[in-house]
């Protein structure tokens, strides 16, 4: 059975996820920050009258900043509830790929701080990591967004 990937570059590596869980791509826009609001979070935006929240995968892996440029864009992403953006570097295109050509991720890289990495799929001689972006937070940060999303919308 084939799945649909969304494959998108942040820095020098490739990264999929589930075409079932983006709602939009949608080229960079302005964000707002919030005063006092988590480290993770990029900021807010107003997508189409609603208030995204939005996180910056570079600064959530570790990664220096970057100028967002001419292809940079933000995925929005819809978990458990309420969407959220991701700001990436470019995207790339819509893999199809066989459940054969996905190898879980190798142990030494799973832990609770990379527990959104779902596998790892062999792509010709590339490498793109899976990714369930909804897992991208961990549990305290999700209550915090969740914390923030009731102070916006009171």
């Amino acid at each position: 059975m084939e799945k649909q990937f969304v494959v998108f570059q942040v820095a020098d590596e490739q990264y999929g996820v589930p075409i079932d869980r983006v709602e939009s791509i949608v080229k960079m826009q302005p964000i707002t920050l919030v005063p006092q609001a988590p480290e993770f979070l990029e900021g807010i935006t107003n997508l189409r009258g609603m208030v995204l929240p939005v996180l910056s995968l570079r600064k959530r892996f570790g990664l220096p900043p970057r100028e967002a440029g001419r292809e940079t864009r933000i995925v929005v992403v819809v978990g458990e509830g309420h969407p959220i953006g991701i700001i990436v570097d470019s995207v790339l295109e819509v893999l199809r790929l066989s459940e054969d050509a996905i190898e879980p991720p190798p142990p030494m890289v799973t832990n609770e701080r990379t527990r959104f990495i779902t596998g790892i799929a062999k792509v010709g001689e590339r490498l793109v990591i899976l990714l369930d972006l909804v897992r991208v937070l961990s549990v305290e940060e999700e209550v915090q967004l969740a914390d923030l999303r009731d102070t916006i919308s009171a």
